[in-house]
């Protein structure tokens, strides 16, 4: 929640992806940051505007792609599924099998609560998951080697390339954004990077993930628009 002296910027989706686009089209190539070797950006969206916000960067995809841009997407969800589906079935059913047992003794333990507070459920998750999303060889990792990979196919067309980095609200609570910046800094060519981050802004530079967490001012990047 924020406080009485955050002030919350309601980002306009509109601009935000009119100024995006503006910037990605710079007669120099694109220009998505004012920090030299750093070419990532950050655009926020209320987490209610999934759906709209999808919408307007497929718009925007289709026609980068239709002047003969590298238009590339990547879902976070789908990077961490892929990383727990390949540690058997045995390793998920037992997770999801201890998540279920832990929620309905916290339940009983809780019959006044509405709902009741699955904190024992929510921990074991955040133990099991956390090694798998945090860190340098998180889904940092994940993401740097598609960003690798996306380079080596096109590497002539580094200057008309863009690569979308999206799904971040089915992580929470367990993400943070910030340490997948950090954790990428360096190692993506110079590819032009757009985190698509559910939130909040709050005073200028604050971001509040989903609009929930404590507000985070560990960001280098450009916050669109």
């Amino acid at each position: 929640m924020s406080t009485q002296h955050e002030i919350v910027f309601r980002t306009d989706l509109r601009d935000a992806i009119a100024a995006l686009s503006k910037d990605l089209r710079g007669e120099d190539g694109p220009r998505i940051s004012t920090i030299r070797n750093y070419n990532f950006a950050l655009l926020p969206y209320p987490p209610e505007d999934e759906f709209k916000l999808r919408a307007r960067v497929h718009q925007l995809s289709t026609e980068l792609v239709n002047e003969g841009w590298i238009v590339k997407s990547l879902a976070l969800q789908k990077l961490l599924f892929d990383r727990l589906r390949a540690l058997g079935d045995d390793y998920l059913e037992s997770i999801i099998a201890t998540e279920r047992r832990l929620y309905k003794k916290a339940a009983a333990f809780a019959k006044t609560a509405t709902p009741p507070a699955p904190d024992a459920a929510l921990t074991h998750l955040q133990g099991k998951l956390l090694q798998h999303i945090e860190g340098p060889h998180g889904l940092a990792a994940d993401v740097e080697r598609e960003i690798d990979r996306i380079w080596r196919e096109n590497p002539n067309k580094a200057d008309r390339t863009v690569i979308f980095i999206g799904r971040a609200g089915a992580l929470y609570p367990f993400f943070r954004t910030s340490g997948l910046l950090k954790h990428l800094d360096g190692k993506t060519h110079n590819l032009p990077v757009v985190l698509l981050y559910p939130g909040e802004r709050r005073d200028s530079t604050a971001l509040s993930f989903m609009g929930v967490l404590e507000p985070d001012r560990d960001y280098r990047p450009r916050i669109y628009p």
